[in-house]
């Protein structure tokens, strides 16, 4: 399933981002990512094969500037809130909603002067039976 590749790339789309998101953990530097958290579940599933999903993700956003992470987090929550379609390129999801789960807040502040914020969504999806 290809769905956290789509959603990267929807946040990438966005014009002003300083960072470019990629899918992963944050690196020494500054980085932008986003990754799943646990809690995620299916919540129906049918005889045909495909389930209907909640899936949890974490952006973070690591910087020595505040305000820039401040900023970027705000801007990708804001055009997240609005998002409306969300295509698979794989044929594996049909994307249903986004929800915010929590807005931008601080989780970690350094003695390196290094600062990272989060932003959490939850998806919800409609997966497609795999074939086999």
């Amino acid at each position: 399933m290809d769905f956290i590749e789509r959603l990267a790339d929807r946040v990438n789309e966005i014009q002003g981002l300083p960072v470019t998101c990629r899918i992963g953990y944050l690196g020494t530097d500054e980085s932008f990512v986003v990754y799943p958290l646990p809690g995620s579940r299916v919540v129906s599933r049918f005889m045909d094969g495909m389930s209907d999903q909640q899936l949890n993700f974490e952006f973070a956003m690591k910087s020595k500037s505040q305000s820039e992470i401040h900023s970027t987090l705000w801007l990708v929550q804001n055009k997240l809130e609005k998002l409306k379609n969300l295509e698979s390129h794989d044929g594996s999801f049909e994307f249903e909603e986004l929800i915010i789960t929590n807005k931008p807040y601080i989780n970690n502040a350094d003695d390196q002067g290094w600062f990272v914020f989060l932003l959490d969504v939850q998806a919800n999806i409609t997966v497609f039976k795999e074939d086999e």
